[in-house]
Order: structure tokens, then sequence, then C-alpha cells
């Protein structure tokens, strides 16, 4: 059975620590099944791992990495903060998505760019006389339809 352990970091750090570890556990093939960073949460990165011997071998020598709580942690104290990413939405380049938040609510636009490292993209507002690229967080963003655009029409 898999624990779940809390790994404290260097704040604003927690993505860098992420990539670190995922590189560890594959180098020296550990049994380190998921490595989350939730949204929002700061100096924290849980490690779903077989054994804590598991979980503490994947950050040594991790530049940022700190240490880990003593107790694991019980899956119902990080389910809320899961949530958000249950919910993602597949996105793709030229899809027509509907802006859920910010300054630009419910105005319509065409995904240019997605940026999953930083979970935003990068959309253009159809509406607009001149084309400006904008970028907006991911969960920001609703899809109306998939744009299948001539442009594959006429290859």
């Amino acid at each position: 059975m898999t624990e779940i352990y809390a790994l404290r970091t260097t704040a604003n750090r927690e993505d860098q620590v992420v990539d670190f570890i995922a590189t560890n556990v594959k180098k020296h093939g550990l049994k380190v099944y998921a490595i989350i960073r939730p949204h929002g949460m700061r100096s924290y990165v849980f490690l779903e791992a077989e054994t804590k011997s598991d979980a503490q071998e994947s950050f040594q020598g991790v530049p940022y990495a700190k240490s880990l709580l003593e107790a694991p942690i019980n899956y119902q104290e990080i389910e809320p903060m899961l949530e958000q990413t249950k919910a993602q939405v597949n996105i793709e380049k030229r899809d027509i998505v509907e802006i859920i938040s910010g300054p630009f609510k419910r105005e319509t636009a065409k995904v240019t760019r997605i940026d999953e490292q930083k979970d935003e993209v990068i959309v253009e507002l159809l509406e607009a006389a001149v084309p400006i690229p904008i970028t907006v967080k991911i969960d920001s963003v609703k899809v109306i339809r998939r744009d299948t655009d001539d442009e594959e029409l006429e290859e």
C-alpha cells in the first residue's frame, strides 16, 4: 500500500523540486508513483510512495528540497487541493474558448499556445480589431468548440 508524504521545499521553487525528483525517480527506479504540487500551495510538494525510504531517497541531493514531515498525510487532507486538476479540460491549440474570469470575462478567444508548466494559455480575442496575445490561467478558460480551421483542409 502506498502512503502520501509531505516534502518541505523552499518557497516558489516547488516546480524545480518536482522536476528534479521526477528525474531521480526514473534514474534510480524508485517506487514513487506520484509527485503532487498543489496549485496555490507554497513550500510543500506531496509524494505518493510505497515506503518512506523511497520518498526520502527521491529527493536526496535535490536543491531546494528540505525534509519530509514525520507522519504520512491522509488522502482526505489533500483531496480538496486536487479537485482543480481533476476538472482540468483538455485544451488544444486553435480551440475556441470563453474566458470565464478576469478582466476579459465572457470574451471568446482562440488558443494560440499552451504553457503546461505554468498552467497558462495564450489566447487572441476574436472580437479585437488587432490580434493581441493575452496570457490567462488554464482554469480561466472554457472550451466552446474545437476549431478545425480551413488550414487543415487546404493541405
